[in-house]
């Protein structure tokens, strides 16, 4: 069961103005279930993307860098699960594109207009036909209030459908921002094992949407993992379809900026968190907080060390106080220099080391009090200068091996 997450409150999840959603059901890996998604933009949308840094990428993450690199604006997505086109080679790429063309011709638009997303199981021949076919009862489907069911059309494993929206001020004008995600295993950045979509009626400049969609990524998805695998079709499209009717925004740096930026970094935080309190056989959701570092990459590199180490993951899960596992990951994360006198280690309110050492206060069933709840946080002080950086994970189950294992069939 997820930990702390709720389904979508279809109330929040608000229409973004030249946004239409289109689902069916398509048949791509099982019967009776909604497997291939479009979402269709009027024209003047702007989009940027944040892609999977696999090198074995899957073919249609290739594309959609080629598409969005292009001049003709992006009109279209098209999304299917139960198969991720990935490690499938130029023949992958081709029936990416088949689908792309095949929709193209039904909207009137060019291929590169098309961007294609995959996920499920990888080394599989995408049944480009199937997707095909199913185009025109998606085209069907198509409407604004489709937000629900293209957080559902897109799980694979997820438990919970992940949807989130806000609506804000600018300018005098009422502004939406809504966004859906999945994910649930083989989750680690950059990004995770994800696809996600936040869309905006805000008025963008195409000049700042590639800045817009990195500081995104950066804030949400990249501070999230479940297993420390990293995906071959990891994608982040942010949307803005410029129809609020505000001055449009040309900087992140001013006041319509930054409140437009905290407003859908919001909306990522939620997606990136939900993902991890869905993750595999979760039974946890854990914060943790490195502080006190020469630099937020080392913090990030400690804070990694920690989200990533099975033995952190199955005490968490076993809710046993063995916290010495937590200090030696802080010891091999990689800072060739760090001092451990200068270490502090906390979880939640409880001190638990001190100067690298135990806290002369700490004792076992203090710890064992944290370790029981369902959400911690970690906390550890380096001493080494006024750098901070956080990172979102979940323990380490059995059911996360049951998963896995059973994936496929």
């Amino acid at each position: 069961m997820p930990v702390q997450l709720s389904a979508p409150v279809p109330a929040q999840l608000y229409p973004i103005a030249g946004v239409r959603l289109g689902v069916t059901e398509a048949g791509i890996r099982k019967a009776k279930r909604k497997d291939l998604s479009l979402v269709l933009l009027d024209p003047g949308t702007s989009v940027a993307g944040v892609f999977t840094q696999n090198r074995f990428c899957a073919a249609p993450v290739q594309i959609c860098r080629e598409h969005l690199a292009g001049a003709d604006g992006v009109r279209a997505l098209l999304i299917n699960t139960g198969n991720a086109n990935a490690g499938t080679g130029a023949d992958g790429r081709a029936r990416a594109l088949s689908t792309c063309a095949a929709l193209a011709h039904k909207l009137g638009l060019k291929v590169q207009q098309i961007l294609p997303f995959s996920t499920g199981v990888i080394m599989e021949p995408l049944p480009n036909d199937r997707i095909e076919a199913g185009l025109d009862a998606a085209l069907a489907d198509a409407r604004a209030d489709n937000w629900l069911r293209l957080s559902e059309a897109i799980m694979t494993t997820d438990t919970v459908a992940k949807a989130f929206g806000v609506q804000l001020e600018i300018g005098g004008c009422q502004v939406s921002v809504t966004g859906v995600s999945k994910g649930a295993g083989m989750i680690r950045p950059n990004m995770a094992t994800m696809l996600g979509f936040i869309a905006t009626d805000a008025c963008v400049s195409p000049a700042i949407m590639q800045a817009l969609a990195l500081a995104l990524a950066e804030g949400s998805f990249n501070r999230v993992t479940v297993d420390g695998d990293t995906s071959t079709n990891d994608s982040l499209l942010v949307i803005a379809s410029n129809r609020a009717g505000h001055a449009q925004i040309d900087s992140l740096d001013n006041a319509d900026g930054q409140a437009l930026l905290a407003a859908m970094l919001g909306v990522a935080q939620k997606l990136a968190q939900a993902i991890v309190r869905d993750g595999e056989g979760a039974t946890k959701f854990i914060t943790v907080a490195v502080e006190g570092g020469r630099t937020r990459a080392e913090c990030r590199l400690v804070a990694y060390a920690i989200a990533h180490s099975p033995l952190v993951k199955t005490a968490f899960f076993a809710s046993d106080p063995n916290l010495g596992r937590i200090l030696a990951a802080v010891g091999y994360a990689g800072i060739e220099d760090l001092e451990q006198s200068g270490i502090d280690l906390y979880l939640d309110d409880v001190h638990v080391a001190t100067q690298g050492g135990r806290h002369p206060l700490y004792r076992e069933e203090h710890g064992q009090r944290v370790m029981q709840q369902s959400e911690i946080t970690v906390r550890v002080l380096l001493g080494r200068g006024a750098a901070a950086d956080r990172v979102w994970t979940c323990d380490l189950s059995h059911d996360y091996v049951t998963i896995n294992a059973d994936y496929r069939s």
